[in-house]
């Protein structure tokens, strides 16, 4: 409800589709102004277990739109600790949100991770069970 009510500034979720399904959300995000992804337009889509919030929602990238970004594969995975071993059930949809919006306004290069065609070729469909490995807080 806090999203809805109170979304970090270019963010939106579909509220119709939330409300007909709990458990698949559709969020939109807009490129923060003044930075690399300035003007472009996300979609995020979060779906939720029975064990939320005590689980971490599984969040990735959809459509036609993935943002280029040293930590985002080219199928819409997300390398973030706080989707997997970071998670608290004290975080919420909104501070993912914003976690997402940060990283992606920090990035001083649009590129691919080094092993994006090996990883997107050999990946699990659900990123969650992907071990990553979290070695960069510069982007």
């Amino acid at each position: 409800m806090s999203l809805m009510k109170e979304p970090p500034p270019g963010v939106t979720v579909d509220g119709d589709q939330a409300s007909q399904n709990l458990t698949l959300w559709t969020v939109h995000m807009e490129g923060v102004p003044g930075t690399l992804y300035e003007g472009e337009k996300f979609v995020l889509q979060f779906k939720f277990t029975n064990k939320y919030p005590f689980d971490s929602p599984e969040v990735t990238f959809i459509g036609n739109n993935i943002p280029v970004h040293p930590h985002v594969y080219s199928n819409g995975h997300i390398c973030l600790s706080i989707l997997t071993d970071d998670w608290s059930p004290a975080l919420s949809v909104q501070s993912v949100c914003l976690s997402i919006v940060s990283m992606l306004s920090s990035c001083k290069e649009k590129k691919r991770p080094p092993d994006n065609s090996f990883y997107v070729k050999t990946c699990n469909k659900n990123p969650k069970k992907t071990k990553w490995w979290y070695h960069d807080d510069s982007v």
